[in-house]
């Protein structure tokens, strides 16, 4: 599991000199802070995969032990049978036909004995091909119990260093929000409003189906604040604004942006279809954002702190614009 502890922010930067650098300076500690969000998140998500893993190969470590332990008692079952067979062969006993008939007084006899033998074959075969079965069933089980062990063993040490990652990564995230804060506290209402944008209560037509849903339900969270790792109802990030909207629309998403970028197909910018989910970042293992294609260009998304869940342009959400994947249809 690749896992990049995200980087500490020891030194505070210098105080803005004017207007314009403290916007742009709250602007750039926000998307640090977002991006130390999305470290918490992805880690989080992995480590639920993690304890599902565990959760599953400890129950499979369980299932074969109890099939060894059921199969080595039909082992001991059978073993008396097999081993008076293999004894009789070994003496020279002959269970046929043809010892019948010498033995025999009268054809009835003979009749009655070898039916008998018949009954006889047929018992010590089902009982060697039991054995059989039981010695191979347990032998199975013994591999699929170790196999199980291992797993649950890679599984746990991987979730305890998770379950560090995030420890650090959530102290890293604290540290980034309150130099947030203090960028955000050196701005004025105006340098506030700005950073806002405007308002835009438009319209916009969703198509039918989830993503219309999921488009219908994101575009009524607008003016909603932005608070790094919500997921609704008051207040969202980006990944748990598109999560929440299409939970609404009844498809479960994970709360992160890259964990996302794993659902749904891959579609061109110039096929994109309201609903479909915009992803930014370098590249898969370092997405930073989501955001919600509405049609005409734009998209709704929550942004960055200090801005409420608006519609924007593409580009809007970002200049390293990675790609976009229809979660539906």
């Amino acid at each position: 599991m690749a896992f990049s502890p995200s980087p500490a922010y020891a030194q505070p930067p210098a105080p803005p000199t004017n207007a314009s650098e403290a916007v742009k300076q709250y602007q750039d500690l926000s998307k640090q802070a977002e991006k130390v969000n999305e470290d918490l998140l992805k880690a989080k998500a992995d480590l639920e995969v993690k304890k599902a893993e565990l959760e599953k190969a400890t129950n499979d470590v369980n299932v074969a032990a109890a099939n060894e332990k059921q199969a080595k008692a039909l082992e001991e079952q059978f073993r008396g049978q097999v081993d008076a067979l293999a004894s009789a062969s070994f003496q020279g006993a002959r269970f046929n036909k043809i010892s019948a008939l010498l033995t025999g007084t009268s054809a009835d006899d003979f009749l009655e004995r070898a039916s008998a033998l018949n009954v006889l074959a047929a018992d010590n075969q089902e009982a060697l091909s039991k054995y059989t079965g039981a010695v191979t069933t347990a032998a199975e089980a013994r591999k699929l119990a170790e196999d199980g062990q291992r797993r649950a063993t890679e599984a746990k040490a991987a979730a305890e260093k998770l379950t560090a990652d995030i420890t650090k990564t959530a102290q890293d995230l604290e540290a980034q929000k309150q130099t947030v804060l203090a960028a955000k506290a050196r701005l004025t209402p105006k340098e506030t409003k700005e950073l806002e944008g405007p308002k835009d209560d438009g319209v916009y037509l969703a198509p039918a189906g989830a993503a219309g849903k999921a488009m219908e339900v994101a575009l009524a969270q607008r003016g909603d604040p932005y608070v790094w790792g919500a997921e609704g109802p008051n207040s969202f990030d980006c990944s748990g604004l598109t999560m929440y909207a299409y939970a609404a629309a009844g498809v479960s998403l994970p709360h992160s942006s890259r964990s996302q970028y794993g659902y749904g197909k891959s579609v061109s910018r110039s096929e994109l279809q309201p609903g479909d989910l915009l992803f930014y970042g370098g590249s898969a293992s370092s997405i930073h954002h989501v955001a919600m294609y509405i049609g005409g260009g734009k998209i709704v998304h929550a942004s960055t702190s200090g801005v409420p869940v608006k519609t924007d342009t593409i580009d809007g959400g970002g200049r390293d614009y990675l790609g976009a994947k229809r979660i539906v249809g």
